[in-house]
């Protein structure tokens, strides 16, 4: 029995799942206490007084730290509530419902957590807050390693992502710095949801396991929405993402139609959350995925016809589509007398320069180094790593394959089901999937500088997944026509004989020493 075991692969693959996971978890826990390293020796955090540390939480950062501050000090939690519900402090001679107006919620449960566990007399709130979101790298890390490992195949990807994410941290995360900011609590949950997605995309999945991956989309969803108030925005890129490869059959339809009523349940539940905040109600995303979904029952037969006809389709389809969004989020506005969000709009006009504008919001932003376009210092830190030339050696031929493929699915929509699957067989959804994922967001890092995070940590994980890929290499020795499968395993076999030993994984001697240091500490207590 054992040597059938043996010979049907299950104990290697255990066995290989075992020691991915373990290396994935010692990753994710290493950067955690790296990132904490670096904000203790940045600050001297634990030698300086109690106001100096509140203090070095800048901007913004320093008004969400009050709020969590706010309700460890209250007489009760529901004293506590009541202060946030009823603020007359962060606005002059106004009471305003913090918990409507920002998103906080993650300040409330932690201060609840800090509350009712016994560590008050072991831990100081402020370490309890700051070691949370450093443990919140953990779980970023761990995300953006299983997804390259499923998308490569092999947990060798991942390693090289979690990698690349730590030796290019200035470019993938400024939380040792900016530690209270929202995206330092929402991208974590993004990275989880992008895993989750990239699973539910893998072909022959069981329909136990779909639904479980579904509930864990939604799960990341809500808390991602529930912890950044840009979230609306991010999860509208995704769902044009969507859009996009569902038109040119390259996602499953009915998978892609669940991803949409994820994201408008998520929606509706932090907007029931935050005492039924119009502004969510007014997104742009809710308009569009409802517009999909009617558009769907106006135009049926979309995937059927010539190559040509199937296009004349898709184009109305792209217009009555935009159309709808137009006029339910006008009507929506109209109803509930919206005007809230208008500053965004603003400023996306002036920044683009469709005219100026004088709204005091929108110019603040114009103002904002971090809302201006990516400095191109980024590439070149990027590509000291190597990490930005393996990312566009990977990109160009996953772009041309994916053009072709979905010229292909186009063409042959009038053949059977089977004839439809080996034309997409040379690009699978989930790799289809990050490939639109990352050119938006990278379109959208070039535009806007804050936005560099939800690209670079992306960046990691497509680069790794390419370079270790069997399809990739196979594809790109298609192109030179030197393709033969025994070239591909020797490339494979060489790459990762090299893999820890290559220069780009490498930090400098004195931090590599002193991140090691820390880490054996660390596991050994």
């Amino acid at each position: 029995q054992l040597a059938a075991i043996l010979r049907s692969g299950k104990l290697w693959n255990i066995l290989s799942l075992t020691v991915g996971g373990i290396v994935a978890i010692f990753l994710g826990l290493l950067t955690s206490v790296y990132v904490a390293t670096l904000h203790e020796n940045d600050l001297w955090f634990s030698n300086i007084k109690e106001v100096e540390r509140e203090i070095s939480f800048r901007t913004e950062c320093g008004l969400y730290y009050s709020y969590y501050k706010q309700m460890i000090q209250a007489a009760s939690i529901q004293q506590g509530l009541h202060g946030l519900v009823y603020d007359n402090k962060t606005e002059s001679v106004r009471t305003i419902n913090i918990l409507e107006r920002m998103n906080v919620y993650q300040e409330v449960f932690l201060s609840i957590l800090y509350r009712i566990l016994p560590i008050q007399q072991y831990l100081e709130p402020v370490y309890f807050y700051i070691y949370t979101l450093f443990g919140l790298q953990a779980v970023y890390v761990i995300a953006l390693y299983v997804t390259s490992w499923l998308l490569s195949g092999t947990w060798l990807s991942g390693l090289l992502a979690a990698c690349w994410y730590i030796t290019n941290r200035i470019d993938t995360t400024r939380v040792e710095f900016t530690i209270p900011l929202r995206e330092n609590w929402a991208l974590p949950f993004f990275a989880v949801q992008i895993a989750a997605i990239t699973y539910l995309f893998r072909s022959h999945l069981q329909p136990a396991q779909e639904r479980l991956t579904l509930l864990a989309v939604f799960v990341a969803t809500f808390l991602f929405s529930l912890t950044w108030q840009f979230n609306q925005f991010m999860m509208l890129i995704q769902a044009l993402a969507l859009f996009i490869l569902d038109c040119f059959d390259i996602l499953p339809t009915a998978k892609v139609t669940w991803l949409y009523i994820i994201q408008i349940s998520g929606l509706l539940l932090v907007c029931a959350l935050q005492f039924f905040n119009s502004m969510i109600l007014g997104s742009l995303l809710i308009s569009f995925n409802a517009s999909i979904l009617i558009a769907r029952t106006i135009q049926k037969n979309l995937k059927k016809g010539s190559l040509l006809n199937r296009l004349g389709k898709l184009i109305l389809h792209a217009l009555l589509v935009s159309s709808l969004t137009l006029l339910v989020n006008k009507f929506i506005k109209k109803i509930l007398n919206l005007e809230s969000d208008e500053h965004i709009f603003k400023f996306l006009k002036a920044k683009f320069g469709f005219g100026a504008t004088r709204d005091f919001d929108a110019s603040l932003y114009l103002c904002e180094e971090a809302f201006g376009l990516l400095p191109l210092n980024t590439f070149s830190r990027l590509s000291d790593t190597l990490l930005f030339y393996v990312y566009i050696f990977v990109l160009f031929p996953m772009t041309v394959t994916a053009v072709i493929v979905a010229l292909r699915n186009l063409s042959c929509s009038n053949q059977a089901l089977e004839k439809m699957e080996e034309c997409t067989i040379s690009l699978k959804p989930d790799a289809a999937y990050n490939l639109i994922h990352t050119v938006l967001f990278g379109c959208l890092a070039l535009s806007t500088m804050r936005m560099k995070y939800l690209w670079t940590s992306h960046m990691c994980v497509f680069a790794s997944f390419g370079l270790c890929s069997t399809e990739v290499w196979r594809l790109v020795l298609k192109c030179a026509h030197l393709y033969t499968s025994q070239r591909v395993s020797t490339m494979l076999t060489a790459f990762h004989k090299r893999l820890f030993s290559m220069r780009f994984l490498s930090c400098d001697d004195a931090l590599h020493n002193e991140v090691m240091h820390h880490s054996v500490i660390f596991f050994f207590f």
